[in-house]
């Protein structure tokens, strides 16, 4: 059993036609089907007879992708990252390579059955993140027990090693191949430097730490706010409210939920029976992991009164108010703001 990792598409632009055709591609359309190819060489060849202009350098790298999508076999592991989202879609493959006609957005194919469309990279240890941070459209994941890891991410929607590589430097050798793309190095695009600020956050902000966190940005926002102790709080973290006193509209409470897996409906539930005793005017779910597909359909019934942060809501927070937070805090997410290029766009 493979790792492989598959990208949608530029922006995903064709990964919503992978999930629905149930397949993982890529488009290099004008490339003829690699049906009858045997080795990367094979490969090359192809892609040079209607690519003759392309640098060497460049098509050695696209014909090793397109090898490496040729090489994905029944019961290999495919990750489809959805860029923008924070969301990883992974399955299993049930059928090698297929080339389809020129209907197909990208015609070079495997079958898959996506089992989990909905894994969060909140979910993953840094070290995974980091196997996961290249520009590449195909390329296959060895290293940090990357298979052993995935197939239970697949089974649990959790990385059972996630805690223990939050050191970002915490990475074994890459383990490239000759003929397909291996291990590739990380690039920092935006969503790798993301990914960096996310496991800072998990690992210094844990439990009621995270709940600090969260007060300290509705501060930001107006709010006085009232943080619970450590311990049992009925569903009730943080009471809020505005004016001098915290006693004006709109009242709102929060719970906070810092465990890395999706919370269900009765989670919901419970802060919609606290905002009813409390006689809030909105309630805050703050979801380190999600929610699951049960409790956003209870969160629908009341999406005029309450709200879901899942970590990627709190890093975008975070950003958004940190000139204004406590110096403390600062020093404890320090981060620098810089201009940089997007150059996120696969290759």
């Amino acid at each position: 059993m493979a790792v492989w990792v598959v990208r949608g598409g530029r922006g995903n632009s064709y990964a919503q036609w992978c999930i629905e055709e149930g397949r993982a591609a890529a488009a290099w359309n004008n490339v003829p089907s690699l049906g009858d190819a045997t080795t990367r060489d094979d490969v090359l060849a192809k892609y040079r007879s209607v690519n003759p202009d392309v640098s060497n350098a460049k098509a050695a790298n696209f014909a090793g992708q397109l090898w490496g999508l040729r090489s994905i076999e029944p019961g290999d592991i495919v990750i489809m990252p959805l860029s923008g989202a924070g969301l990883l879609v992974m399955g299993r493959c049930t059928s090698g390579y297929e080339h389809l006609d020129e209907t197909a957005p990208a015609r070079h194919t495997v079958k898959v059955d996506w089992i989990r469309d909905d894994v969060p990279r909140s979910a993953l240890g840094q070290d995974l993140l980091n196997s996961l941070g290249s520009l590449m459209t195909v390329f296959r994941i060895k290293r940090n027990g990357a298979e052993s890891r995935f197939a239970q991410v697949i089974m649990t929607g959790l990385d059972p090693e996630a805690g223990e590589h939050e050191d970002p430097t915490s990475v074994e050798t890459p383990t490239d191949s000759a003929d397909t793309p291996t291990d590739p190095d990380p690039v920092p695009t935006l969503e790798t430097i993301r990914d960096r600020v996310r496991t800072h956050v998990r690992k210094h902000f844990r439990e009621h730490e995270l709940t600090r966190l969260v007060a300290a940005i509705l501060e930001v926002r107006g709010f006085v706010c009232d943080v619970s102790p450590p311990g049992k709080d009925q569903g009730v973290d943080i009471l809020a409210g505005t004016g001098p006193l915290g006693l004006d509209s709109p009242t709102l409470i929060v719970e906070v939920k810092s465990e890395p897996g999706a919370v269900g409906a009765p989670i919901v539930r419970g802060l919609q029976g606290a905002m009813l005793s409390h006689r809030a005017d909105q309630g805050l779910l703050v979801a380190w992991g999600g929610i699951t597909k049960d409790a956003r359909t209870e969160i629908r019934k009341d999406r005029l009164t309450m709200r879901v942060w899942d970590a990627d809501d709190v890093i975008d927070q975070v950003f958004d108010a940190y000139d204004d937070l406590p110096e403390t805090l600062r020093q404890e997410i320090p981060l620098k703001r810089a201009w940089v290029l997007n150059e996120s766009d696969d290759v």
